[in-house]
Formats: structure tokens, C-alpha cells, sequence
């Protein structure tokens, strides 16, 4: 097994240099079409891109800039290369799912370890990641400075990190690897949505090795992965943002004080109320008391707040029967819930930068998001409007009406918010 191992390392680390060399030899040397000089532009100089935001990438993007060295002629270069090497990783976490696939397939237990097996592995993952190395849409992502590179990083990660899960599965430590999988998401978030789209599979990886496969079990897990998944999009991501906004409309139209106060007193309390639960969790049994901290907790990330108002009364009240339910059965469970929330939270604050930059006004600074409002109408892509797929009229309709669209609150000389129809 540690011979198998030291192969399957070195082999993927030999892939991953002949992708990382691949790609850093065709890079473009300066911005290509479409959205690729915003994300530049806006990496450089921390500035505020086209919503919602993609405030990770442009993080890493802001340090692969400094290699630069002040020549701004090689700003594009750099972040096109970091594209490349994130797509190289995402090579490397490749190759190592497909040998951990090919070896559950080929090898059931350790004394099947053989010469012959061991190289059908490792052909396995060459060929397979190298098949996508040079596919032709993998390739043209990974030489230019956009986020799908860097997503498509976020996404062979968390998959391979669930496949650790699931060779350690039933070890005292295992969960370990679902907490990182809960942070890579909420980093993820700052990059591209499509990530969140493992956690279907995830769901099933979890299914297939918790329990005994039957046609109503599968269907299930498919159902809890996508619920999951609908709470993270249209639950805790516009809903954490909303609370704050409530928080912000008291602190500063009531008590008089400067404009994201509210938003950094919604934060404190949250973070308090998640140390106790996740504390009380671990040493207390407690039924009551468990429940109502992490009820709580979940409360103010808004991952209730989902819809209309009867929707939202309905998903708050299902969360607190889960809660008591499973304070009663598992408490190491419940403990691990509010902890992957909290690291998701955790990756997710990097939408902090955008209202420490938009509140600086760089040059660009696209919604001035500044406020939990302005934020809220950024991160929901408000400005974008509808797109009948299914209904509705053709692209070129001239238009026959207009009416104004809902009041929105807006943040006037910095003082207080008022009520108007105009946009942000």
C-alpha cells in the first residue's frame, strides 16, 4: 500500500507538471475577449467587476500580479498564468479521483496489490487526465484570465476531498474532511456558483458508503443534496445579507449611527451565537438548550430566508423540528452541521471586500455596492433583469409599457436609508 501510494504521488505530480508546462507555455500574453480585461482591471487595482462579484478570485489574482514587478505591460500575463496553474491542479485532483475510482474497481483488499494492477491504475489516471489536459474547452479556459479555471480547481478539490472522506469513512476523524469540504464551498462561492454543483455527487458518495442501496434511499439522498443545495443558493448567500440589511435599516435610520454598523453587530452576534452551539454541542446534552443556540445561529445566517412569507415561517419551522430531532438522536451530528455552516460562513465573508472597495470608490465600481442594500441588489444580479426562457416575448419586442419595479431602500448622503423606486 505505501509503495502504491508513493506511485500514485509521484505520477500525479508528473502530470500535473507536463499540464502546468502546457499551459504556461500557451497563455495569452495579454487580455482575451468577453469578461477576461474586467477581471484583470479589476484584480490589479481591487476594484468592483460585474456582479455578483468574484471576490476570491480576484484575491488570488491581486497577488499574482505583484510578480508583475510594477511592469504593468505583464499584469494580463500573470493572471492568465495563475489560471493555468489552478487549471494544472485541477489536473492533479483529477488524476488522483480517477486512481482512487480505478482502485476500489480493481482492488478489494491489500494483498491484490500487484505490479500488473498498479500500472493499469496509474494508465488509468494518465490517460484519463490527460485526455482532459489537452480537451479543447479545458484548455482555452486555462490559458486566460477568467474564473472557470479557477472554479474548475474549487470543483476537482471538494470532489477528491470526499473520496478521502470515503476511504476514511469509519475512522474517529473522517468528518475532518467534510468541515474542509464545507470551506472549500463557502471559498467557492467567491469564484463561481457552478461549484456548488458537486453537491449532488457528494450527496451520493456519502449515500453509497453510509448505507445499503435501494431505489428509495438513492432517490432520497438525491433529494437531501439538491435541498442542501437550494439553501446554500437562495437560502444562507442572499439571506445572511438580507439579515444584515435589517440590522443596518435599525442601527442607522433608529439609532443614528454610521451606515454598516448594524451589519458588523449582525456579524458579532452570529459568530458568538455559533461558538456557543458548536461548544455546547461537543459538552453539553442538554436537549433545549442545544436546540435553541444553534437555532439561533442558523437564524441569523438567513438560510431561512428563502421566499415569501408563509415559505419562510414554513422553512424556519422544519428547521427547528430537524434541530430538536437530531439534538435528541445525534448530537456529534448536529455539531458537525453548525460546523460546516460556520466554515462556509467563514469562506463566504470574503464578500467583505466588496464593500470595503466599493465603500473606497476605485475607478471601477460597478453597483456601488456599499451598504447591505446596495450589496443584496449586487449579489441577487438584480440589474440584469429576466430572461423568459419559456414564456414572454421574442428578444427584439418593442417595448409597451414600463412600470416601476419594487421600492428598494438606498443609503442618502451616507446619513440614513429611504424608500425609493429609482435603481441603485
Amino acid at each position: 500500500m505505501k509503495q502504491y501510494r508513493f506511485i500514485n504521488n509521484i505520477t500525479g505530480w508528473l502530470v500535473f507538471a507536463i499540464a502546468a508546462f502546457t499551459y504556461l507555455m500557451t497563455i495569452e500574453p495579454t487580455a482575451s475577449l468577453w469578461d477576461c480585461g474586467e477581471f484583470i482591471a479589476s484584480s490589479y487595482k481591487l476594484e468592483i467587476g460585474h456582479p455578483p462579484g468574484s471576490q476570491v478570485f480576484m484575491i488570488l489574482a491581486r497577488f499574482f500580479t505583484l510578480f508583475a514587478g510594477g511592469n504593468e505591460t505583464r499584469v494580463a500575463a500573470m493572471v492568465n498564468a495563475m489560471s493555468a496553474l489552478a487549471s494544472a491542479f485541477t489536473i492533479l485532483f483529477l488524476f488522483w479521483t480517477i486512481t482512487h475510482l480505478a482502485r476500489k474497481i480493481l482492488i478489494k483488499d491489500e494483498n491484490q496489490f500487484n505490479v500488473t494492477r498498479i500500472a493499469a491504475i496509474m494508465c488509468a489516471g494518465v490517460v484519463g487526465s490527460l485526455a482532459y489536459t489537452f480537451s479543447d474547452s479545458f484548455w482555452f479556459s486555462a490559458v486566460e484570465g477568467e474564473v472557470y479555471a479557477t472554479s474548475s480547481l474549487f470543483t476537482a478539490a471538494v470532489f477528491w476531498a470526499v473520496l478521502k472522506w470515503e476511504d476514511n469513512a469509519d475512522s474517529k476523524h473522517a468528518d475532518k474532511w467534510i468541515i474542509l469540504i464545507a470551506y472549500l464551498m463557502g471559498l467557492s462561492i467567491g469564484v463561481h456558483l457552478l461549484n456548488l454543483l458537486a453537491l449532488p455527487a457528494i450527496g451520493l458518495v456519502y449515500y453509497f458508503k453510509k448505507f445499503d442501496f435501494s431505489w428509495k434511499g438513492f432517490l432520497v439522498s438525491i433529494a437531501v443534496s439538491f435541498l442542501i443545495l437550494a439553501l446554500l443558493i437562495w437560502g444562507i448567500i442572499p439571506g445572511l445579507v438580507k439579515i444584515s440589511s435589517r440590522f443596518d435599516l435599525f442601527f442607522v435610520n433608529t439609532l443614528k449611527l454610521p451606515h454598516n454598523s448594524g451589519m458588523l453587530v449582525h456579524f458579532i452576534i452570529m459568530a458568538v451565537l455559533f461558538v456557543i452551539a458548536v461548544r455546547m454541542t461537543l459538552n453539553s446534552e442538554n436537549k433545549i438548550r442545544n436546540t435553541v443556540f444553534a437555532l439561533g445561529a442558523l437564524f441569523l445566517t438567513g438560510i431561512w430566508v428563502v421566499g415569501s412569507g408563509f415559505l419562510n415561517i414554513l422553512v424556519l419551522i422544519a428547521l427547528a423540528a430537524f434541530l430538536w430531532y437530531v439534538a435528541g438522536k445525534n448530537r456529534i451530528l448536529l455539531n458537525t452541521v453548525l460546523t460546516a455552516v460556520m466554515v462556509i460562513l467563514i469562506g463566504y465573508s470574503s464578500t467583505a471586500i466588496i464593500l470595503i472597495r466599493a465603500s473606497a470608490n476605485p475607478p471601477l465600481n460597478e453597483n456601488n455596492p456599499r451598504d447591505p442594500f446596495s450589496l443584496l441588489y449586487y449579489i441577487n444580479r438584480e440589474q440584469y433583469g429576466d430572461r423568459p426562457l419559456f414564456y414572454g416575448p421574442y428578444y427584439n419586442a418593442p417595448v409597451l409599457d414600463y412600470k416601476d419595479g419594487k421600492p428598494v431602500y438606498v443609503l442618502e448622503d451616507n446619513k440614513k436609508y429611504v424608500i425609493t423606486h429609482r435603481e441603485l
